[in-house]
């Protein structure tokens, strides 16, 4: 059986092809070199990161008299992070980091996501703010903000959510007020913001959603400001943390009501273009979001097979029971499936900045939202099973399989719901070439596996469906459906790759490929 680490690395290396790709860029990465870091990626997950797992969960981060304390290991466990210098690993070089490819940080990030959600939603969110203000920020900017969010000595939250105005950002009214001195005074509520206050680092930069005086009204009027939690002169800024949302699940995260009361803040990129810019750290997240699903899905199998494995009832261990087996099979495959894919989508992004390939940049634009989507339901679903093989062990929290089933939920929620990836999928991405480039991917899918054709076919029959009037309807569907095709042809290059994956990909093709049809029929229905 290969683990998550040997599926990464033969993803990476052999399925799409790292090396070959930043060879053609003129920046090599060596098989050997990718295969060290996610080699050391996994331990330091399994070494460092996992033992706590279940320690934060039960401590939970706390409010104290107006200060946000993190579970007590995590501070410990982030000075690991930082030495190792992980934040920095797909950051720029110019700013300090290793300018490695995205598609090794999605590995890192998924092995260390299994390992505790909660933990790696920090980092997750940092390197989101690196990604915003190295293509938004002006010079000056980078220059004093970036170094200290690279090298992981700061950390950044996006602030966006207020009561009135969660996915509907265009009844937004945090306002921002012009100073003497140029810059900014932030006013005005946020709420849902991931570790937008904690003690694990000094400072903290919170890239704001604002209005400025007179814009006007809906999305068009939002302007972006990065505050910092401390001032250049050592002072504390004016925003602070109200309150602490009590969760379901990633209790070791602060989700953190933020209250800006005259905070001094910069305008980030040009006024009244706020969302555009913030949309850079949006897509990010939802990739990242994406591979946490996967994570929590390859959490809830290898914990599943482990007890599956050991637990004897009836003569025999119950991995030997069909139901038990079937279960297992399903958590295999589609875990499998949606790493692949988020290194397919990853690599895209590679692709697109390393080698300027607009195709490339396209295909990234259509499977963000299919790989935020599809990747965190079948977490859940893998989730879900896993409770369900571990049987009244798994409902009670001490097995740990609940703790994975209520992290994994946030996942399709949060960084836009997943009926919101849906509907940016049909009446935006589609529209642009009329469904050419998916028809490509399906395409590309058949001539993988032949036996993907009848799916496909059904797919593409309901792309001008999607383009209709009734294409929000049947939205949720057709993503879906989208999804088990293009994950079907993942695990079928996997198991070209290696041999150790052609029951895996049998199982997929014969057990789960059918609800691709079902999801296509359903979505053409309305």
């Amino acid at each position: 059986m290969t683990t998550a680490a040997d599926d990464l690395i033969l993803g990476l290396i052999r399925i799409v092809d790292l090396p070959g790709l930043t060879a053609a860029a003129g920046q090599p990465l060596a098989a050997e070199d990718i295969e060290a870091v996610v080699r050391e990626a996994d331990r330091f997950a399994r070494e460092a990161i996992a033992p706590g797992w279940q320690t934060a969960d039960r401590a939970g981060a706390r409010l104290e008299n107006g200060l946000v304390r993190a579970p007590e290991h995590y501070l410990p466990l982030y000075g690991q992070w930082v030495e190792g210098g992980w934040q920095g690993l797909a950051a720029p070089e110019a700013h300090g980091g290793q300018g490695l490819p995205h598609a090794l940080w999605s590995a890192v990030l998924e092995l260390c996501s299994a390992a505790d959600m909660s933990f790696t939603l920090c980092p997750l969110l940092t390197a989101g703010a690196v990604e915003l203000l190295a293509h938004h920020a002006t010079p000056d900017q980078a220059e004093r903000w970036l170094p200290e969010l690279v090298a992981g000595r700061w950390t950044g939250t996006m602030c966006l959510t207020e009561p009135q105005a969660g996915s509907d950002l265009s009844r937004l009214r945090a306002r921002a007020e012009p100073a003497p001195d140029g810059s900014w005074r932030l006013f005005g509520q946020k709420i849902f913001i991931s570790w937008g206050e904690h003690d694990l680092t000094e400072n903290t930069l919170h890239l704001v959603l604002a209005r400025l005086p007179g814009a006007e009204a809906g999305s068009r009027g939002i302007s972006l400001f990065a505050a910092p939690r401390l001032l250049p002169d050592g002072r504390r800024n004016a925003v602070s943390c109200g309150g602490l949302e009590h969760k379901m699940g990633i209790h070791g995260s602060p989700t953190c009501i933020m209250l800006f009361d005259g905070a001094e803040a910069e305008l980030i990129g040009a006024p009244h273009r706020g969302l555009q810019a913030m949309f850079a750290m949006m897509n990010a997240a939802r990739l990242a979001v994406g591979v946490q699903g996967v994570g929590q899905g390859a959490r809830a199998l290898a914990m599943a097979e482990t007890f599956a494995a050991t637990r004897e009832q009836g003569g025999k261990t119950i991995d030997q029971y069909p139901d038990v087996a079937r279960m297992l099979a399903e958590m295999r495959a589609t875990t499998l499936a949606g790493r692949l894919l988020a290194l397919e989508a990853a690599a895209s992004l590679d692709r697109a900045r390393l080698l300027k390939s607009p195709e490339a940049e396209a295909r990234l634009a259509l499977l963000t939202p299919i790989v935020k989507a599809w990747c965190t339901d079948r977490g859940v679903e893998a989730a879900s099973l896993g409770v369900q093989v571990h049987g009244g062990m798994g409902f009670c929290e001490d097995a740990g399989a609940a703790q994975i089933l209520r992290d994994a939920r946030i996942a399709p929620i949060y960084e836009g719901t997943n009926g919101i990836q849906a509907l940016d999928l049909v009446t935006r991405k589609l529209p642009r070439d009329g469904g050419a480039l998916l028809r490509t991917l399906l395409a590309e899918a058949v001539l993988v596996a032949p036996a993907i054709g009848q799916a496909a076919a059904t797919v593409e029959q309901a792309i001008p469906a999607m383009l209709g009037a009734g294409g929000p309807v049947g939205a949720s569907r057709f993503l879906d459906a989208c999804g088990w095709v293009l994950g079907a042809a993942m695990v079928a290059r996997a198991a070209a790759a290696d041999p150790a994956h052609a029951a895996t990909r049998d199982i997929f093709l014969r057990r789960l490929l059918p609800r691709a049809i079902a999801a296509a029929e359903e979505a053409m229905a309305g």
